[in-house]
């Protein structure tokens, strides 16, 4: 264990999307050396990255909404009928309204899947921001290696409330660091080391008290974001300052979680509702149940979690409900029923253009290349069928259709 969160994650998905989205920061926190502006910064990027994405989804919403009843009759209408004719036409029925308004079945499902591994990608690259942000790490690299230095520094770091109850619990074990980059590990302990962890770390032995101080005051400008520190959660700010009676910032620190439920809450009002939310259908009602539960749940991880993690769950909330107020603006100007009948336009030349291709260029020929043993049975249908004269126009289209055909000739000629 070469330091869990600092080593960059190196998954065969996530790790270079990771690595990408860490050089980005990386960049942004080079001009502003601040990482809750840097962080509001880096989400902007990356939402308006996302953008593309975002509208055709909630593109795909506003017209499910619209075509979701004509789904409905469809299915109705094929209900309990199990044989494959029946499915294949339900199929090619659905499939039509599908094209009709210009939309995939799968749409909204593959944005998301595109989207899920950049958001988890994310979350690894804001909760070890050392690993990826070269100025961070060097800062804290000069008091990790004093650190190691010292005379009792790794049995001090033992003691820490972070390593003793924490999730670097099993980091130092025999006053050792286990694992191959020692340094590393002792900066996981310092990126998520309380107020309290830090006063303990300048008891140690041995530590250089000038290099002490001078990476506490630069760690904490990097990391102080409208007087708070990004690095804690508030929980451990509202437990540190209560007993400080620094009462400004407990009250900064209930704000973080109470403003992630809220924006999360508003959120969901821009979202694009389901046409039936009556309370028999199922999808709706698990729709108002996710409603109400993410907000809570957002409340829940942004109390425990750095403030980090809950300024960039902020602040992607704010920017989504942006975006989606201005596209769904957009969505309400466009007229659908000119969207219905360009693809059904275009679906028609698609045909034709098929048809054309099945008739052949051979005007004896009814069938072409579709089919040539009708083509051989029929070759001078057009012109000999009784007295009328049919020309390749007029001859009916689709392979159905000149089937038929042969067959009451043949039948007519006894």
């Amino acid at each position: 264990m070469s330091g869990i969160l600092l080593t960059q994650y190196n998954g065969a998905i996530l790790g270079p999307i990771a690595k990408v989205l860490g050089a980005l920061l990386n960049v942004i926190f080079n001009i502003v050396p601040n990482v809750g502006v840097a962080i509001i910064i880096f989400t902007i990027i990356i939402y308006l990255c996302l953008l593309p994405l975002t509208y055709q989804q909630q593109k795909f919403s506003k017209l499910s909404a619209r075509m979701n009843p004509e789904i409905k009759a469809v299915q109705e209408k094929y209900k309990g009928k199990k044989d494959q004719e029946s499915m294949t036409r339900q199929n090619e029925e659905m499939q039509f309204i599908y094209k009709k308004y210009g939309v995939s079945p799968t749409g909204s499902c593959v944005q998301l899947l595109i989207q899920m591994p950049i958001l988890f990608a994310l979350y690894r690259v804001i909760y070890s921001i050392p690993a990826y942000v070269t100025k961070v790490y060097e800062c804290l690299e000069k008091l990790a290696n004093n650190i190691l230095e010292s005379a009792n520094g790794v049995e001090v770091l033992s003691n820490l409330s972070i390593t003793t109850s924490g999730q670097y619990a099993n980091y130092v074990k025999d006053n050792n660091f286990i694992g191959e980059n020692a340094v590393n590990s002792v900066i996981d302990v310092l990126n998520r080391a309380s107020i309290a962890d830090w006063d303990m770390i300048g008891t140690i032995n041995g530590l250089n008290s000038e290099i002490f101080e001078s990476v506490r005051a630069q760690f904490e400008r990097f990391n102080t974001f409208l007087g708070l520190n990004v690095a804690y959660s508030p929980l451990d700010i509202i437990k540190t300052s209560f007993a400080q009676g620094k009462y400004l910032l407990i009250v900064g620190a209930v704000l973080i979680p109470l403003l992630a439920a809220a924006t999360q809450w508003i959120n969901t009002l821009f979202m694009p509702q389901a046409a039936n939310n009556d309370s028999g259908d199922s999808t709706a009602q698990m729709m108002k149940s996710m409603n109400v539960t993410m907000p809570l749940v957002s409340a829940f991880f942004c109390l425990s979690l750095p403030i980090g993690m809950g300024i960039y769950w902020i602040s992607g909330a704010v920017i989504r409900s942006i975006e989606q107020v201005l596209i769904n603006r957009h969505i309400d100007k466009m007229d659908i029923d000119k969207i219905v009948e360009k693809n059904l336009e275009k679906e028609g030349v698609k045909k034709a253009q098929a048809a054309a291709a099945g008739t052949g260029s051979d005007s004896r020929s009814i069938s072409g290349r579709a089919s040539i043993k009708t083509a051989n049975i029929v070759p001078d249908i057009k012109a000999t069928e009784g007295n009328e004269v049919r020309t390749d126009k007029e001859a009916p289209k689709g392979i159905a259709a000149r089937a038929n055909m042969v067959k009451e000739y043949n039948e007519r000629k006894g």
